[in-house]
């Protein structure tokens, strides 16, 4: 079997699964029709007032800046991996991908960006 067969396999096979098991939850699941299902979900209380409130733009920075160095150092791990067979070259090439983040965090750290008040 050549590789685009075995494309063709894993991806119709994959497209099965989801499809058997979008219908399975459709047909399996229990069905009540309630008024209180279309509204707003909070907590289970009724909300008062708008929801629209501002928020500090610090707070969207921080997580952002988070979210970014978790992804990257889940770029590590595959690393780590074969870090032995990679030699020198390897270990060089992820040591100018962490000056990069470092640099990253740096500027981020100088634009006060990691200041909460």
């Amino acid at each position: 079997m050549d590789n685009t067969s075995l494309f063709v396999v894993v991806l119709l096979t994959g497209l099965a699964l989801v499809i058997l098991g979008l219908t399975a939850a459709i047909l399996l699941s229990p069905k009540s029709i309630n008024f209180q299902k279309g509204e707003t979900y909070e907590c289970g209380l009724p909300t008062r007032g708008t929801s629209w409130m501002q928020f500090r733009v610090g707070y969207y920075l921080y997580a952002i800046l988070f979210l970014m160095f978790d992804v990257e150092t889940i770029f590590l791990f595959p690393w780590a991996t074969v870090v032995r067979q990679l030699g020198t070259s390897g270990f060089i090439s992820v040591l100018i991908f962490v000056v990069i983040l470092g640099l990253g965090l740096a500027y981020a750290w100088r634009k006060g960006v990691l200041k909460w008040t």
